[in-house]
C-alpha cells in the first residue's frame, strides 16, 4: 500500500506549512502597534526542504527586517504582512485544491468509477 507521501506528494507537507505560516504572519499583523514586537515570518522553501529531509522545520523561521525601523523597536510593517499574508494564502489554497482533487481521483479509482 502506498505511503500518503506517495498519494499526496510535498502538498501534504506544503500544506501544514503554510498553516504555520499564516498563524505566524497574523501574529505580527495582530501586533502591529505593541511596541518591541519582533515580525517573524518562515523562509518556506528552506522549512519545505527540512521537512521532507526529515528534519525540523522551525528552524527556517527567521525575524524580519523591517525597511523603516519604528521607535518603539516594533519590526511589523502592516503593508508587508499583510502582502505576505495574502501570498501565503493564496498558495495554501492551491495546495488544498490539489490535494481535494487528488482525493476525488482516489474517491473514484475505489469505487470503480
Amino acid at each position: 500500500m502506498p505511503s500518503l507521501d506517495n498519494l499526496f506528494g510535498v502538498h501534504a507537507t506544503a500544506l501544514k506549512l503554510r498553516e504555520q505560516r499564516m498563524t505566524m504572519l497574523a501574529s505580527n499583523i495582530a501586533n502591529a502597534a505593541t511596541p518591541g514586537y519582533k515580525a517573524r515570518d518562515i523562509d518556506f522553501s528552506a522549512a519545505l526542504q527540512m521537512a521532507e529531509g526529515g528534519g525540523s522545520p522551525d528552524t527556517a523561521i527567521r525575524y524580519r527586517v523591517p525597511v523603516q525601523p519604528s521607535l518603539d523597536g516594533n519590526t511589523v510593517e502592516l503593508a508587508t504582512e499583510q502582502t505576505a499574508f495574502a501570498e501565503n494564502a493564496l498558495a495554501y489554497r492551491s495546495s488544498l485544491s490539489f490535494l481535494n482533487s487528488r482525493i476525488g481521483t482516489i474517491t473514484r479509482a475505489l469505487k470503480g468509477e
